[in-house]
């Protein structure tokens, strides 16, 4: 079927269902495109409390359906493809997590928004990339806290607030994998160049870095910079947004160590596609499903997330 066609067919199915599509960022460029709502992770959180659409079709990885899902559970909530999955999140099993945090007792516990509904179940407060240290930052100084499981993000929010929080060994196989000695060269090749670097880079990425935020905070910077060329330390799929945004400006992807080929791709988002939307519209299949016992747990610390980030 040609993609004009696909297109046609995905918009009758979704104005006849009452169904919205959301993406992340990190979507390949055509999801991007026909998506009513495309945004970062605390973006598509936010809104999935708002629409008044029967069907969600989040077009991101299994996570990020959950959280839809605990916020909205009389909606039916789709993926496109259910092995989208999350590295993060893999890393951090919830019987492995609540073994942790029974080690640490009397700690209040962070959990990165990149978890499944079953960590969210065992957390405080849920936080993402974008209003992590905000979040942190309404703790007192000498609070005793677990911030899982990304550790490149906890070890960056330690920094930048003085903290000393107990971190969980895990991380983002995209972000962990970008290449320093192309970034040198790059920035050797592209002196003028700004280096924009996600916090769940390593921490020798991001001492590279000329700005460092949350995909949205980097896509916002991109904008309202007066320079012009940027290398680009996150899912290359951002890219997308940024030339739509700012078509005279130059976006270059840093590449992944070992690769042949110049973006770094989460080979996870990349599983949903605009066939896939479309079974998924027809079918109404796959549907995401959150035990209720562990979404009424996991709710309470996504509201609060929501709440302290007025």
């Amino acid at each position: 079927m040609e993609q004009s066609e696909l297109i046609e067919k995905i918009n009758l199915l979704r104005k006849e269902k009452n169904a919205v599509i959301m993406a992340h960022y990190y979507q390949e460029g055509a999801i991007q495109d026909i998506a009513d709502m495309i945004g970062d992770s605390l973006a598509l959180a936010q809104w999935a409390t708002k629409t008044t659409a029967d069907i969600l079709v989040v077009c991101g990885v299994h996570f990020m359906g959950e959280t839809a899902k605990i916020l909205s559970p009389h909606k039916k909530v789709m993926v496109p493809d259910m092995n989208a999955g999350c590295s993060l999140a893999d890393s951090c099993k919830a019987e492995d997590f609540e073994a942790f945090i029974k080690q640490h007792p009397d700690h209040t516990v962070i959990s990165y928004v990149n978890t499944t509904a079953a960590v969210k179940a065992l957390t405080d407060v849920v936080v993402t990339s974008t209003n992590a240290r905000k979040i942190v930052d309404q703790f007192p100084q000498d609070a005793k806290l677990i911030f899982g499981p990304d550790r490149n993000l906890g070890d960056y929010i330690n920094k930048i607030s003085g903290r000393n929080m107990v971190l969980w060994n895990g991380a983002c196989h995209v972000h962990e994998q970008f290449s320093v000695e192309q970034l040198v060269s790059l920035k050797k090749q592209y002196p003028e160049a700004k280096v924009l670097a996600h916090p769940e880079c390593k921490n020798v990425v991001l001492m590279l870095a000329d700005y460092i935020g949350s995909t949205q905070a980097l896509l916002n910077y991109a904008t309202e910079s007066n320079d012009t060329t940027f290398l680009i330390a996150t899912e290359s799929g951002i890219i997308h947004e940024m030339q739509k945004r700012n078509p005279s400006k130059t976006f270059i992807p840093i590449p992944p160590v070992d690769s042949t080929c110049g973006c770094n791709n989460c080979q996870y988002m990349r599983l949903n596609t605009l066939e896939k939307i479309y079974e998924c519209l027809k079918n109404e299949t796959p549907e995401i499903l959150v035990n209720e016992a562990i979404r009424v747990k996991a709710v309470k610390p996504i509201l609060k997330m929501l709440e302290m980030s007025k």
